[in-house]
């Protein structure tokens, strides 16, 4: 799935044209992700990243039916997850014609929607106006090596429990979707992937000691079939 990220004059029209680029390339390809909806229809899934930035009158003129240029029900139709961080957000991304809201950051307490604690009050707003909302989780956070300020919303990884708390806290409200902030977002401290101790002369790299390098995928595996299981159940 794509995610968006703001550029230099990004709005609902540049938006409309990045879209019908990807699509037009790429949506035949075997990794390209479609999300199978409640209606039956299976649609491409587009993240759209700082979606605040851009007002929902603009994006509602590409995001709902009577839009000057609409991709509803059109070839370039899809499903679009704007983020939610601040509460008001969740009328705007309502407004703009969205299908859904995600939290994106991986450190709890950072944002409104990012708190844990706020996912089920969000999640009641989303099946009460039919949106998708899709709770980010995330293995720790520290980002001290490019923004040395930011030590205030350093998060612990606690040797993955820190990361079963945000699962568990995703599973609880019972989205569709569960997304991970990150993979391998070595930067911000995120990563899931295979870490091997390292040191070099001015550093000592992060590791998932006393666990092994693949800690956090075998985490990721055991909760995604734990997900599965009980989805069958509520759905």
């Amino acid at each position: 799935a794509f995610h968006i990220q703001p550029y230099r004059g990004r709005n609902d029209q540049s938006v409309h044209d990045n879209i019908k680029y990807i699509i037009d390339r790429y949506s035949e390809h075997g990794a390209f992700y479609k999300f199978s909806s409640s209606t039956g229809k299976s649609l491409p899934l587009f993240y759209i990243y700082d979606s605040y930035l851009t007002p929902p009158e603009s994006w509602s003129e590409f995001l709902t039916p009577t839009g000057s240029h609409s991709v509803r029900g059109s070839a370039y139709d899809a499903i679009f997850i704007a983020l939610i961080v601040e509460e008001r957000h969740k009328h705007d991304i309502l407004a703009g014609g969205f299908d859904g809201m995600y939290t994106y950051f991986a450190s709890n307490g950072f944002s409104f929607g990012s708190s844990h604690q706020n996912w089920k009050a969000i999640k009641a707003f989303c099946d009460g106006n039919n949106l998708l909302f899709i709770p980010s989780v995330g293995p720790g956070y520290i980002d001290t090596s490019i923004r040395p300020w930011n030590n205030h919303n350093m998060r612990n990884r606690v040797n993955g429990r820190y990361y079963e708390t945000a699962l568990q806290a995703a599973l609880n409200v019972r989205p569709d979707v569960v997304t991970i902030t990150s993979f391998n977002e070595w930067h911000e401290g995120t990563q899931i992937e295979r870490a091997m101790p390292k040191k070099t002369v001015t550093r000592v790299y992060l590791d998932y000691q006393p666990h092994g390098p693949d800690h956090y995928l075998e985490l990721t595996r055991r909760w995604a079939e734990e997900f599965n299981k009980e989805k069958e159940q509520w759905l």
